[in-house]
């Protein structure tokens, strides 16, 4: 686990902005849910015999023996809000989340035990649309952030649960054939959940799956018609993608779509967005069938991608824009009292007030890196007070102290 320190959260505001302002532009409402759930909640949406929840989840008895457990994923939290609330049947619900997520999983590049994740769900929807609308929604995100061009959307489907069970049926068979040549990961998956030997990265098994069945050859004919739906959507969105038949899920609960965005400008190839259709989710949670699509995306892998390629503009790295500061003494509350009114007068516009004695002010106030500095001090003494406004090193105007509220807005404008 780790600290997001002050030098560092400007970057994660910034991202955080984008996604709320996205978000808001497509209609989608924030939901938020409590960070400890019972444990029941995740083994009966993940499973049991997942890596999740048998190795990765912190689990812990309360005073009452009850089972609790920190949110590994947001998906199943979503759910049982809605459920509980009132939100799902027969209704439709486009809803987003952020916050924190725990997993005690081997810490990696841009991966942490506790992470954050900002995720969005629809229920209510059963059409192709609906997925195609989460992918233009994301698409638009990554060009908002200037990362576009460094993603790539790779597309499958998982069609039916019955045409799944069929896949599944017959890749075990073919892999159970030459079982010795797997890696251990994957022959323990074997048993459990064989899909997800599909995105092993172990060499020596995807050679080998080179000849495996491709799920694509036993998709039903209505998640063939679903596929096509959403490929001819974003191919009249101008939405590039790549279709790859070994995107999986390991869940039962997932069907049709699954989509994912990756990076490989982080090293190996990496997920930044992960999402697909999981419409038995609701029923298998208990409540009525409701079709649902979703995606999550890492919060720290995103940061981590806009850091490395350099996108998040000057200003937002700031967390300040003008700094305010007296150049003599006795006039601290000139200072702050101006301050107080740049706050009022000029919306936005993020003030911090030097508190910390005259010495050095000058090189202390260019240290700060702020968009503007403006000094007040005492001028001859036919002028009064005067206040200097200053920005990338030279100095823009020299105003009487009752006109500098006015130009720090005529500046700031432009």
């Amino acid at each position: 686990m780790n600290d997001i320190l002050p030098a560092q959260t400007p970057v994660w505001q910034y991202l955080e902005k984008q996604v709320k302002e996205t978000l808001a532009s497509y209609g989608y409402d924030e939901i938020r849910t409590p960070v400890v759930e019972q444990t029941d909640l995740f083994k009966r949406s993940i499973g049991e015999v997942t890596d999740i929840v048998e190795k990765e989840m912190y689990t812990f008895l309360d005073r009452n023996e009850e089972s609790l457990t920190l949110r590994p994923e947001g998906t199943a939290s979503c759910v049982r809000a809605g459920e509980e609330h009132g939100l799902l049947f027969n209704q439709t619900q486009r809803l987003w989340y952020q916050g924190p997520m725990f997993r005690y999983e081997k810490p990696q590049k841009g991966r942490y035990r506790q992470f954050h994740q900002i995720g969005v769900e629809t229920f209510g929807m059963a059409s192709a649309d609906i997925d195609a609308e989460l992918i233009m929604l994301s698409a638009r995100l990554w060009r908002k952030l200037g990362i576009l061009d460094a993603v790539t959307l790779q597309l499958n489907s998982l069609g039916s649960l019955e045409s799944r069970q069929a896949y599944k049926q017959a890749l075990v068979e073919y892999l159970a054939e030459r079982e010795d040549q797997l890696d251990e990961d994957s022959k323990r998956r074997l048993g459990t959940n064989p899909l997800r030997i599909l995105d092993s990265k172990v060499e020596s098994t995807q050679r080998l799956l080179e000849d495996a069945p491709v799920l694509t050859e036993y998709l039903d004919d209505e998640s063939r018609q679903h596929f096509q739906t959403l490929t001819d959507l974003l191919d009249q969105a101008g939405i590039s993608y790549e279709i790859n038949p070994k995107l999986v899920r390991g869940l039962d609960y997932y069907c049709k779509t699954v989509f994912e965005w990756v990076t490989d400008k982080l090293g190996a190839q990496g997920t930044v967005c992960a999402g697909g259709r999981y419409d038995g989710l609701v029923q298998q949670l208990g409540g009525r069938a409701t079709p649902a699509v979703g995606f999550a995306m890492g919060v720290e892998r995103l940061v981590l991608l806009l850091e490395t390629l350099d996108v998040v503009p000057a200003a937002e790295r700031a967390s300040f824009d003008l700094y305010l500061a007296a150049e003599q003494k006795g006039l601290q509350g000139e200072v702050m009292a101006i301050a107080e009114a740049m706050r009022d007068q000029v919306s936005g516009l993020r003030v911090r007030t030097h508190c910390a004695g005259l010495k050095n002010i000058n090189s202390k106030a260019r240290q700060t890196g702020a968009r503007y500095i403006v000094l007040i001090g005492r001028g001859d003494d036919s002028e009064g007070l005067v206040a200097k406004l200053w920005g990338e090193d030279e100095l823009i105007a020299t105003v009487p102290l009752n006109e500098i509220v006015n130009t720090v807005t005529k500046h700031w404008a432009v």
